[in-house]
């Protein structure tokens, strides 16, 4: 394990190629072409546009300054929170080394917009494994599309637990995985229903020790509590934690509209609620990563908020001890919690820069 101290966070800021808190200003977008793209050196990549993934059109951005960088694929969390809209989001800056890959689950954003859900359908209730073969197809298509031998494949929270099912259903596409904010299984609401109440109780807040005490132990038979607890420990979170700037959460224009923002909410409820299930049947519940085998054909890399209270460190750590990869490295990050902020996205920057892209030679 890896315990990065603030002296060496400090020193990964310098390794950044741009200030995360400038505005970027975004070139328009070309659509994605059925053709793979003609690589020249230092050729720019700017495209965006609904591809046929699992049998319906989901929504693809591939933007990168020179194609012949390695390519990332990136596995939004949520469910439901696409990291298409952000115009400055933490990773734009990443853009010169390497080329990103985002992809609107289904369900989820623009997707969700072109395929609005009907939940009563039984046919197009939500799936690990059906996200999972949605997300291979998506890696397939941009490797082609992209003369891409393979990719990285990067997931963070809900994207992590989606990213060890797509890695372990073809690892030939993948050169590495990089896990951030792990999901592992059932031990996850355990563990953050136990740290959360344990901090209450500290602080003699009251109110909420009475509140965690009537949710009583997962699984959980109403769909709100999951919510619940983590309104609850983002409050904890945030004692312990440095905040990420406002900036990174700006949206692009054309993801501003009131269509986009309609969709991007309608898609947030939807899949949050095929996440929690109704009944403590929801995909929250199907998810138990050991019994997908420990074995992994690719190195692994995880990176871990110390702080933590929805995927709990010592959780995801449990977990990557038992795992066998042809190489592997934890990271713990002090000053960090589940969501991203300075600390955790420069951590992401130095394994990719040092520890991922070496593998791509």
């Amino acid at each position: 394990m890896r315990y990065l101290s603030g002296s060496c966070i400090a020193s990964l800021f310098l390794l950044l190629p741009l200030s995360l808190g400038a505005q970027t200003i975004t070139p328009q977008a070309n659509a994605i072409g059925a053709a793979p793209i003609e690589c020249r050196s230092g050729k720019a990549v700017n495209e965006e546009g609904f591809v046929k993934i699992g049998g319906i059109e989901q929504w693809v951005t591939i933007k990168g300054e020179d194609c012949r960088n390695p390519v990332i694929l990136f596995v939004h969390g949520g469910p439901g929170n696409p990291m298409t809209p952000y115009a400055n989001s933490p990773y734009r800056p990443w853009e010169k080394e390497f080329t990103f890959v985002h992809w609107d689950q289904r369900g989820a954003g623009q997707t969700y917009g072109r395929n609005p859900i009907d939940p009563e359908t039984e046919e197009h209730i939500l799936s690990l494994e059906g996200l999972a073969a949605d997300g291979v197809e998506v890696a397939a298509f941009a490797a082609k599309h992209l003369n891409a031998r393979k990719l990285i494949l990067f997931g963070g929270s809900w994207g992590s637990a989606l990213g060890v099912h797509m890695a372990k259903r073809q690892p030939d596409l993948f050169a590495a995985y990089v896990g951030t904010g792990q999901l592992v299984g059932p031990d996850n609401d355990k563990e953050a229903y136990r740290k959360t109440l344990e901090l209450a109780r500290a602080a003699g807040d009251k109110k909420t020790v009475e509140m965690l005490e009537g949710f009583g132990l997962p699984p959980w038979t109403n769909p709100r509590t999951p919510g619940l607890l983590r309104r609850i420990s983002r409050i904890y979170e945030a004692k312990a934690t440095d905040p990420a700037p406002p900036s990174w959460w700006s949206r692009a224009p054309q993801y501003s509209n009131d269509e986009a923002l309609i969709n991007y909410g309608k898609g947030e409820d939807f899949s949050w609620l095929q996440y929690v299930g109704m009944k403590d049947d929801g995909m929250h519940y199907t998810l138990d990563l050991p019994k997908l085998g420990t074995d992994f054909q690719m190195p692994v890399f995880m990176i871990m908020g110390a702080e933590d209270l929805t995927s709990v460190p010592e959780v995801a750590k449990r977990y990557f001890d038992s795992i066998r990869a042809p190489q592997k490295e934890y990271f713990l990050l002090p000053r960090t919690g589940h969501d991203h902020n300075h600390i955790m996205v420069e951590a992401q920057y130095k394994v990719l820069t040092t520890k991922v892209r070496p593998l791509l030679r």
